[in-house]
Order: structure tokens, then sequence, then C-alpha cells
């Protein structure tokens, strides 16, 4: 009985650390990278994605920074992360509309953005992929 006792013991300890590991090698791979991050803006813009531009520096630009570059409060939306294949255009929607808990980076949660029509965030979006593109994120 003793023995049983000793050995789940060792095997918690074993589950503990391994499971501790796996989360610093998680939170070191988690990306960070230095904001705000350059970005290139295209000469010009289609109609949507300056209104999209104008709707941004409103709503999401404290965070995001100017050009979706980022800042020391939220994540860069010109990043890979962000490209089409990994984030559908109605993440964006869904994020606006119920915010989004941290899963990319360090900044911690997203709250609700309050204020902004599912038709001013498709606008936003235009924007931001107009930025990606820009960038060659397709």
């Amino acid at each position: 009985m003793l023995q049983a006792v000793i050995a789940n013991r060792w095997l918690m300890l074993a589950v503990a650390l391994v499971t501790g590991a796996l989360i610093a090698y998680v939170v070191a791979r988690t990306p960070k990278p230095e904001t705000p991050i350059d970005v290139a803006v295209p000469a010009q813009l289609s109609a949507a994605a300056t209104q999209g531009a104008e709707i941004f520096a409103a709503n999401c630009q404290k965070c995001h920074g100017p050009n979706a570059a980022g800042s020391n409060q939220g994540p860069p939306l010109v990043h890979r992360v962000y490209e089409p294949n990994h984030h559908a255009d109605i993440s964006f929607e869904r994020a606006v509309e119920f915010g989004v808990k941290a899963h990319h980076w360090r900044f911690g949660d997203m709250p609700p953005v309050s204020g902004v029509s599912k038709d001013q965030i498709s606008l936003v979006v235009q924007y931001v992929r107009e930025l990606q593109r820009a960038n060659g994120i397709q």
C-alpha cells in the first residue's frame, strides 16, 4: 500500500513537470512581434478601404496602432497570423461583436467594440486586407 502511494506521488510529480515544461514551451513560442511593425501602405486604397481606414482610426487604432501595425496594447493585424486562410473575414466581425480571448498574442483579451455596425466592420476588413496584400500577406 505504501509503495502504491509513493508510486502515485512520483507519477503526479512527473505529470506536473511535463505539463509545466509544455506550458513554458508554448509561452516561449507565442509570437510577440516588436510593435509597431513596419507596414507598407498602398499608394491608393479602394473606396471601401478608404472608408474602412477612417473607421479603423476611430475604433481600432488605439490598440492595433496606425495602419494596423500594432501597439503596446494590441497586435498588428498586418501579420501572417491574420492572413485570410487562418482568420477569415468573419473572424474580425466576431471579434468586434463578441470580443476574443487571447490565443495568439500576450496582449490580453480583446473586449467587444460597441457602436460599430457589420457594414462598417466589412469596410475595416477591406482596409486590413488591402494593407496585408501590400505587405505580401495573401
